[in-house]
């Protein structure tokens, strides 16, 4: 830092591009809150116990520019070797429409929108996941799905918890198909310990049904990890008698040739949608999904998309069961799914809209078909087939030369799989062409037919008909598609119109040099678990992303696995679990969480084994010192975890932090500091130096990865040394051991070998070239500077907005961090004005609404950012001042609440031009209530929605076309 102004440091000014606010901006800030510049400003807000100002220089390489750092990630593709992919194990090659590929994938539009919590200006994204929620319940013939899951393993770890929950069987076992995925038995095998599961594993295609032992659920892979189709429908029968529910994990694109799971009878289905136009990208982001039947609706976790209305009666759609999202729930929360993967759903979905029943349908008979051929030639080379019944994988005995296949195919540039010493396996997708398959025929010794007879007997075949709407039968022309996706994107509020404040989600610039790479075929189009050396690129850049998250943190170490924040938080507390078990702390269940606590923190507790205490917080929102020591007393010989998120998730840097780490570890717990607030610290403290054992970041918060409409989100966790060894592993992992931070000696690396929480080794990689990019263009300095501009610019918006609406929470000097919540009860009490009709209003403005209610009832928590400029800071302060002229107009009895332009809010282009005008406010007031927006109006596409009425009327697949009219 230089000390005064925030400066850009990288070669090309990158740093100036990303922060919004330029020196004489800042100046003119900094001179409102009386400090002459921005570290001083931070400086007198971060306790003095806890600053490591100014990092040294040399813990991240000095930054380059844009052309450099691409240049580089160049290099690290050129170092991947995209091989033809034929290992399946749920990871497909697929095309990626290129109208999706450049309408989606690669518009702001769609990845910087946030989840929407504000259905009336999330229409577009919410349509979008009604139709993936419609695809998935009409594929598995299952009346209801939800906006997706991270993954398929963490789908079917939340499937074996819903039948816990939902059975009527007094068993604690589940039995698990020995034909499941191996990533999937991974997960399940440690997810299932910490909750005291027991797990059966059973050759289920091959087992007696009235044989099965007592359960409250089944779980069948289908088809199977070898490949293998058969009729789960006496096995989900047999478990149904005992009072148990069959879990499926189901191919999407083999039901469109294949019996459906809900045709059978079970009673879930989960899997991935990855194979609908989603890259491969190592292992992810893929959208997972989830369907159930009826009767199982208010048992689902994660996000439902619902049809409800708004004021007037037209159709919208919005989240069903918002009180659903188990996290909401803390301590007694079934799930701590709190996202989804929505850019990645909106991908699958709009590939079954573009392709329609029919071209999905052909691309899975062309996929079979092939398989079919290949099978038919080794069949006639006297090979046997591990399954004589399949859909796209085809396994052969090879007794003693699998390896020596596999290697052979390697050199060839095919990538197959030895699931052991006798077997090989070979996959086909819809990449796979003639001629790969002669390839392997040849490698193989036999010749591969065509036009060979389908092994899948009647019986198993579908019949029954699917996607039926019309929104899959229409656009099958690419300018029809491009038209649908710019309709639904013209609908929605994202960071590519305006500000979206947001506090504790950080919507911060996800810049186009950032994004590049992630489409890049180098790093699109590598399976997870291809050998090693096929993606030394990415292991690299992986390692260093690692190593540079644990420097600026103060940890020793960092696993990129965990797909979410939530699914960090439960991998460190596992760490914390499995380290107090190493030492023989059996009686170490208990965490302690103050109430002010992120919701996924509770939930992700459980889900650990934990048991969860609530710590009080005082009058300042701070965590009350007295009745930490005092529960940490009661608690001593049980303790296992304090969590504490800090900057605190009131948006204040609290002074005790010291004392309240110092606490816990005397009494032999262990901090788990969350990181949702990081970016109100970086640069500034690091959470390792100041009592954290382990924490978990948010990569699409503070380090850049787009929110996507809701996901995908990365959440590593970063730790000390001495939880290294029950950070996640992965049993197909390119590698087990670690670069660590700067901290350790050079050269030192420490291994991960705890239990999995993802289906891939390192989660989501594809999207880590976004971060990599931001931190090798910030640098060090740079990093600090955006903290500090993020800083500024909340205290700037809470100092011009203290006199309108209270401040609810201040740090030192009347001090926020990142982020101030601002106490709209005063307001309601005195004109009934609500915290809903403020933020709806605030649409009409041309604002996505601050984050409502969380964590104190009644408020809205405002975070700028670094990223926006000072107009854009200004533009929202004067339209929150408006606001509350216009709410003090109904407090002078000038307008009835109910007859408010805040009420009416927001107001739709129809709502003003149609009809005669009733209202007691004016057109003008309702649509522009500054002269700014005539020439850059944003119109909502709807009134505000009913909630309650779509929560009443549960309708979660897409409505019939006449419900527009």
């Amino acid at each position: 830092m230089s000390g005064a102004l925030v400066q850009g440091v990288a070669a090309d000014g990158f740093v100036d591009r990303h922060i919004g606010t330029t020196p004489p901006e800042q100046r003119a800030m900094l001179d409102l809150l009386g400090h002459d510049s921005v570290e001083s400003l931070v400086r007198a807000a971060v306790p003095d116990a806890i600053s490591a100002l100014p990092l040294p220089s040399s813990v991240l390489p000095e930054p380059v520019g844009e052309q450099e750092a691409l240049a580089e990630l160049r290099t690290l593709a050129s170092r991947n070797r995209v091989n033809r992919s034929m290992i399946g194990l749920g990871y497909y090659g697929t095309v990626t429409p290129s109208v999706i590929q450049r309408n989606v994938l690669e518009n702001p539009s769609w990845y910087t929108a946030y989840t929407p919590y504000q259905p009336e200006i999330s229409q577009g994204r919410l349509e979008a996941l009604i139709n993936f929620q419609t695809m998935v319940s009409e594929l598995t013939g299952l009346t209801t799905a939800n906006a997706s899951m991270l993954d398929e393993s963490t789908a079917v770890v939340e499937g074996m918890l819903l039948a816990r929950r939902a059975s009527k069987s007094a068993s604690n076992r589940f039995v698990v198909d020995a034909d499941a995925l191996p990533q999937t038995k991974a997960l399940l095998a440690g997810r299932a310990r910490a909750v005291g599961i027991e797990l059966v594993e059973v050759s289920l295609a091959a087992a007696e049904p009235a044989s099965l032992p007592e359960s409250f659920g089944v779980f069948v892979q289908y088809p199977g990890a070898s490949g293998r189709v058969w009729d789960p429908a006496p096995v989900v029968d047999a478990v149904h008698a005992v009072g148990g529910l069959a879990v499926v994990a189901a191919d999407l694109l083999a039901l469109t040739l294949l019996t459906a799971p809900g045709e059978f009878g079970a009673d879930v289905a989960v899997g991935t949608s990855q194979r609908f136009g989603v890259p491969m990208g190592f292992g992810g982001p893929h959208a997972g999904y989830m369907a159930v039947r009826t009767g199982l609706e208010r048992q689902l976790p994660g996000r439902l998309v619902g049809v409800s209305q708004d004021a007037v009666g037209n159709p919208a759609y919005r989240l069903s069961l918002q009180t659903r999202e188990q996290h909401i729930r803390r301590e007694k929360a079934t799930s701590n799914i709190c996202t989804a993967q929505v850019l990645l759903a909106v991908m699958a979905s709009m590939y079954a809209v573009y392709h329609g029943p029919w071209g999905l349908t052909h691309i899975a008979r062309r996929t079979h078909q092939h398989a079919t051929d290949l099978a038919a030639g080794a069949q006639a080379a006297g090979l046997a087939l591990a399954a004589d019944v399949f859909f796209d994988t085809v396994a052969l005995a090879v007794p003693g030369r699998a390896h020596e296949i596999v290697a052979a195919a390697h050199e060839r540039g095919y990538l197959l799989h030895a699931p052991d010493a006798d077997t090989v396996s070979v996959a086909v997708d819809e990449t796979t062409t003639r001629e790969d398959l002669e390839a392997v025929g040849d490698l193989l010794g036999f010749a591969v037919p065509t036009g060979s007879t389908s092994p899948i007997p009647a019986g198993l075949e579908r019949t029954s008909d699917f996607l039926t709407h019309p929104v899959f039968r229409t656009h099958r022309s690419e300018t029809s598609m491009m038209r649908y996706l710019k309709h639904l994107a013209d609908k929605d509020y994202a960071l590519d119109r305006g500000m979206i404040p947001l506090g504790s989600c950080t919507m911060k610039l996800n810049a186009a040099t950032e994004m590049a790479a992630v489409t890049w075929p180098e790093f699109a189009g590598i399976h997870p678990f291809a050998p090693a050396a096929d993606v030394e690129g990415y292991l690299e850049l992986i390692g260093q992303l690692e190593g540079w998250l644990a420097e600026v943190t103060g940890y020793d170490t960092v696993s990129l696995q965990p797909n979410a924040g939530s699914q960090g938080e439960l991998a460190g507390l596992l760490a914390i679990r499995g380290y107090h078990l190493s030492r023989g702390d059996e009686a170490r269940t208990v965490c302690l969480i103050p109430e002010s606590a992120h919701g996924t923190n509770a939930a992700s507790a459980v889900l650990a084994g934990l048991r969860v205490v609530v710590v009080a917080c005082d009058a300042q929102g701070n965590v009350d010192l007295g009745d930490l020591r005092a529960k940490v007393a009661s608690h001593a010989d049980e303790l296992a975890a304090l969590m504490v998120t800090y900057p605190s998730t009131h948006g204040v840097y609290e002074h005790d932090i010291r004392d309240i780490t110092d606490a816990v570890h005397d009494a032999g717990g262990q901090v788990y500091v969350d990181g949702a607030n990081l970016n109100a610290l970086l640069g500034y403290a690091r959470f390792g130096e100041f009592g954290g054992d382990v924490s978990h970041l948010n990569l699409h918060k503070t380090f850049c990865i787009p929110h996507g409409g809701g996901g995908p989100g990365v959440g590593p966790v970063a730790a000390k040394a001495h939880l290294a060894p029950f950070l996640p592993g992965h049993p197909l992992a390119q590698q087990a051991d670690r670069r660590t931070g700067a901290v350790q000696e050079a050269g030192e690396r420490l291994a991960h070998a705890g239990v999995p929480v993802s289906a891939a080794p390192y989660g989501s990689p594809s999207i880590l070239p976004i971060s990599w990019a931001y931190v090798r263009m910030m640098g060090t300095r740079g990093l600090t500077d955006a903290t500090g501009a993020a800083v500024l610019a909340a205290n700037y918006v809470a100092a011009r907005l203290r006199e309108h609406y209270p401040v609810l929470y201040a740090g030192e000097g009347g001090l926020v961090a990142h982020e101030c919540i601002l106490d709209l009860r005063p307001l309601r009490e005195a004109t009934g004005v609500t915290v809903d009709d403020v933020a709806k209003r605030l649409i009409d403005y041309g604002f996505h609404a601050p984050t409502m209610s969380f964590p104190v009832a009644g408020t809205l928590m405002v975070e700028p950012t670094e990223s926006e400029d000072l107009a854009e800071l200004d533009r929202f302060v004067e339209a929150m001042i408006a606001i509350r002229a216009e709410a003090d107009r109904v407090g002078a009895g000038e307008w009835a609440a109910d007859e408010s332009p805040l009420r009416g809010a927001p107001h739709t282009a129809e709502s003003v031009i149609a009809g005669e005008w009733t209202a007691a406010y004016t057109r003008e007031e309702a649509v522009y209530p500054v002269r700014s927006l005539v020439r850059s109006k944003y119109w909502p596409p709807v009134r505000r929605i009913d909630q309650a009425y779509g929560d009443r009327n549960l309708f979660c697949a897409c409505p019939p076309v006449e419900a527009f009219a």
